[in-house]
């Protein structure tokens, strides 16, 4: 491929309006001008992405968590709490027990330097059945079903299930992954 080579041309007074020189195009040696490309320049565009996402992040934060995500955090939270007792249960040969409470829940049989929390992080959660859940010492503890809503139903219930061997784990009452 042969390039040609190019020079550059003048305005026929050699400066613009205004006192200020003219533009020069570039023109090949052949005699056609090439107009100057227009378009952004990826500053420019750039700029306007970083905009625009600093935006949608802000518009992201602002939207309120709503009752699902909210009942998910409490059920994941609750199941690792479980676990943790659990395992404190087998770890110090003592009967653990979970108890739903009014406005929280308690863990019983805990040693004294072990620090579990009492309550819901938001707002209540309902608990069925609202009996005890019996956490150790024995590495098989009996099936478990401990079903989460919230008291306005604003979101589907989730269960916290375990077959007494495997950890808790959380899942919607259709079966599936919340």
């Amino acid at each position: 491929m042969h390039q040609m080579p190019l020079k550059l041309a003048r305005s026929a007074t050699g400066t613009a309006s205004k006192g200020r020189p003219a533009a020069k195009a570039v023109v090949p040696l052949g005699g056609r001008r090439i107009a100057p490309q227009g378009g952004f320049t990826i500053l420019e565009l750039l700029v306007v992405i970083s905009i625009m996402a600093l935006a949608t992040a802000g518009v992201s934060l602002a939207i309120r968590d709503n009752g699902g995500q909210q009942l998910e955090r409490e059920a994941e939270r609750l199941a690792t709490l479980l676990e943790s007792a659990r395992a404190q249960a087998r770890a110090n040969g003592s009967l653990v027990v979970w108890r739903p409470m009014p406005q929280g829940f308690r863990f019983e049989g805990l040693p004294p330097g072990v620090k579990m929390p009492m309550q819901w992080l938001q707002t209540p959660v309902t608990v069925q059945p609202s009996t005890p859940v019996v956490l150790g010492p024995e590495p098989l503890i009996p099936r478990q079903t401990i079903t989460l809503s919230l008291p306005d139903n604003s979101s589907p219930a989730l269960q916290l299930v375990t077959d007494g061997l495997r950890p808790f784990k959380v899942q919607s009452l259709q079966g599936g992954r919340p």
